[in-house]
């Protein structure tokens, strides 16, 4: 018998049963469902960790205090004040491929200017912080290194902060309160809106990092260190570097260090670890719901060899061979678990789209998923349908002629 007809047969036999045939494929729907559901999410949470990540700049090593040993005790990122200006004025004069650093030092504060008051975030930098951070001013100029050595009382700020205390002029030259201390604006970033948290990007003041310590947040310990290497090749060497100085500055060994020194492809892995763990984990649930759904359809298919034995006795007395019947079975099988599958397909995409709008979570719909999920999903019919289909090819005629 001709391939074409073969199918044709197949078709026919499960338009016969229609709703069993859908009840049968629905183990596939929702296992090919869960599987791009889970790999959507997970990818879209991937992107926000690299979306993050990017932020900081290129060729980014971050110096943290914290993580050191005391008393039996472990702690983590800034979990003490363990760094200082003097660290990172080593590191710029120790290191050759250094392009650019900026101490970090952070609070919040309440401001005024114009009568009006705003709670936002003091952020202690040096002149370098916009270029490690690909930032651009949308008017002004950054303060310069001079400002930072004379801790100098000026600041750039954020378009939320512009909103709110210079709604109708521009901030350019204008004077803020912080803490009661004025400082003059010299310029105002570019807007970037939410962060991939919901957090506000613009909602901010930057300042030198030497005006942070002194005259606003007292701290004399910094809470970061950015450092920016000449190049992307080069992270690793300037990383060891950095740790090397640190620990010969603060009489450390790698059982205890008082600070943590990351690379951003470290950041990167570090935290995308989790979420690439948790969506195998997942995937491999719903996989194993194709399983299941892959024994109901030899199942199935088991019970229609049964069902059917006279018409397959009649095909094989009147020339059909065994490989035809063979055939026609296996292709019923796989028609089944296909039709699962781009079901699921469409299911798995719906339900990522609902959850992206409802519950606000990114979600990447991964063509590589959808590939792996069709491909499964044939695999299913293909091993779980031999078997039926080969019981019904070794039938013999008479037996089957018989049968009841």
């Amino acid at each position: 018998m001709r391939i074409g007809s073969t199918v044709t047969v197949a078709l026919r036999a499960l338009k016969r049963n229609k709703l069993r045939s859908i009840l049968t494929s629905l183990g596939i729907i929702i296992g090919v469902g869960a599987v791009i559901v889970v790999f959507s999410i997970g990818n879209g949470a991937k992107s926000i960790v690299e979306a993050q990540i990017a932020a900081l700049g290129q060729n980014i090593v971050l110096v943290n205090s914290g993580s050191f040993n005391q008393g039996g005790a472990r702690s983590g990122g800034f979990g003490a004040g363990t760094l200082t200006p003097d660290d990172a004025a080593a590191i710029v004069r120790e290191i050759t491929n250094v392009a650019a650093i900026s101490p970090e030092v952070r609070s919040n504060s309440q401001i005024l200017a114009n009568g009006l008051n705003w709670q936002t975030q003091i952020l202690g930098e040096s002149g370098d912080y916009l270029n490690i951070r690909m930032w651009p001013l949308s008017e002004g100029s950054m303060f310069t290194e001079q400002d930072v050595r004379t801790v100098g009382k000026v600041c750039i700020i954020g378009q939320t902060v512009v909103k709110q205390l210079f709604p109708d002029e521009s901030p350019v030259g204008k004077v803020l309160r912080i803490k009661n201390q004025p400082f003059k604006v010299l310029g105002v970033l570019s807007a970037k809106g939410l962060s991939v948290q919901g957090s506000d990007q613009d909602d901010l003041v930057i300042i030198p990092y030497t005006s942070s310590m002194k005259r606003i947040s007292k701290q004399t310990m910094l809470r970061t260190i950015n450092v920016q290497a000449s190049g992307p090749d080069i992270l690793t060497s300037v990383q060891n570097d950095i740790i090397g100085i640190l620990r010969e500055r603060h009489h450390t060994t790698p059982q205890s260090d008082d600070f943590t020194v990351q690379n951003q492809v470290e950041i990167t892995q570090a935290r995308t670890a989790t979420t690439e763990t948790m969506t195998w984990l997942l995937s491999a649930i719903a996989l194993v719901s194709l399983v299941v759904g892959g024994i109901g359809i030899m199942n199935i298919m088991l019970v229609s060899v049964t069902e059917r034995t006279r018409e397959i006795g009649i095909r094989l007395a009147i020339g059909a061979h065994g490989r035809d019947v063979l055939l026609q079975f296996l292709i019923e099988s796989v028609v089944l678990s296909l039709m699962g599958g781009t079901l699921g397909i469409l299911g798995g995409i719906g339900t990522s789209e609902v959850i992206s709008y409802y519950k606000n979570w990114p979600t990447l719909l991964s063509p590589v998923a959808i590939v792996v999920a069709v491909g499964f999903s044939a695999a299913v019919g293909i091993f779980f349908g031999f078997y039926p289909a080969r019981k019904a090819a070794q039938l013999d005629p008479i037996e089957a002629l018989r049968f009841e």
